[in-house]
């Protein structure tokens, strides 16, 4: 017999488009992904969770979540630090998924650095697998990822987004950092 996983979709409008953010029945989020990336995303979906039987049901700002992102895209970087998120995937997967969730906003690591991070200097191209199988970007943010001489390289929004994300939060991380050293 299947596992049965009830998720709660929404979807909301951002700067770069819209995103899709799906929740578990306690308030995990299990996805954020951009809507012209759905099938990524149920792809996805399939692969970490092929043995539940899952079923999708709308539902306005689950458990506060979509609230909590459209702070994010206001400039409020903190209010996603702490959102509960639960993914399938592979305990490396899951190990690297992690880590980025480590990395400050308005900061970028290389792959390189990520894998002598995690303890697997040679481990570069999995890092880079596991990097895009994310199925919770922005909160876990891969996008924070970049080539060891410094390019933006493979982001599954695409490099304009990236880029986007990474100058809005640079912009509002400089002014939380000016606020606090007050």
């Amino acid at each position: 017999m299947h596992n049965r996983l009830r998720l709660f979709i929404d979807r909301m409008m951002t700067p770069l488009g819209e995103l899709i953010l799906l929740s578990d029945e306690v308030g995990n989020l299990r996805v954020v992904d951009w809507t012209d990336h759905e099938e990524r995303m149920r792809r996805l979906l399939s692969r970490h969770y092929r043995a539940a039987q899952v079923t999708m049901e709308p539902s306005r700002n689950p458990f506060g979540l979509t609230s909590a992102l459209e702070s994010y895209f206001g400039g409020d970087l903190e209010c996603i630090q702490s959102l509960p998120v639960s993914t399938g995937g592979t305990v490396f997967q899951r190990s690297v998924w992690q880590s980025l969730r480590s990395i400050p906003a308005g900061e970028t690591i290389s792959y390189g650095r990520l894998a002598r991070r995690l303890g697997q200097p040679a481990a570069v191209r999995a890092v880079g697998l596991a990097n895009g199988a994310n199925p919770i970007g922005i909160v876990v943010p891969c996008h924070r990822v970049i080539g060891a001489n410094g390019s933006l390289t493979g982001y599954g929004g695409g490099l304009q987004r990236k880029q986007w994300l990474l100058d809005h939060e640079r912009k509002h991380s400089s002014a939380l950092t000016s606020r606090r050293s007050f």
